[in-house]
């Protein structure tokens, strides 16, 4: 679990039944070499199932996120973060937006949420990116 006072959401897809968010503690990384980690945790959320996966998301998965948050302004699908190593998710593009989280390597469960996100999301999930940079001291 991740301490409340020290976190920010990363991303948040929302509607007024289901979301899937993701939350990053910003303070006291892991470092190994040149990169740092940060301590994060998907969150799943509706009325039929509800669940949280922990990761570790880098630096450089924060470039990746606003990269795929292009992707998807340009309609495109999205996965992050790249890689294989821990928890991921795949995000398309439709009306509703689908979420898929995975946890894999752990458990190989997947759950798929449709959300119908209301307008603005992809700039509120920009705004989010940035406020996660900005704790962590990245820009």
């Amino acid at each position: 679990m991740i301490d409340d006072a020290n976190a920010l959401e990363l991303f948040r897809f929302a509607d007024h039944v289901q979301s899937v968010t993701l939350r990053v503690a910003c303070d006291a990384p892991m470092v190994a070499g040149e990169e740092r980690y940060y301590a994060a945790e998907i969150a799943v959320e509706s009325d039929f199932v509800n669940g949280t996966v922990g990761l570790h998301i880098s630096d450089a998965d924060l470039d990746e996120w606003g990269r795929c948050l292009d992707a998807l302004e340009a309609d495109e699908g999205a996965e992050w973060p790249p890689g294989g190593r821990s928890a991921w998710l795949s995000v398309i593009p439709e009306d509703p937006l689908e979420v898929t989280v995975h946890d894999s390597p752990s458990t190989q469960i997947a759950v798929q949420i449709p959300v119908d996100v209301p307008a603005g999301w992809l700039e509120d999930n920009r705004l989010r990116l940035e406020h996660v940079r900005k704790a962590i001291g990245k820009r």
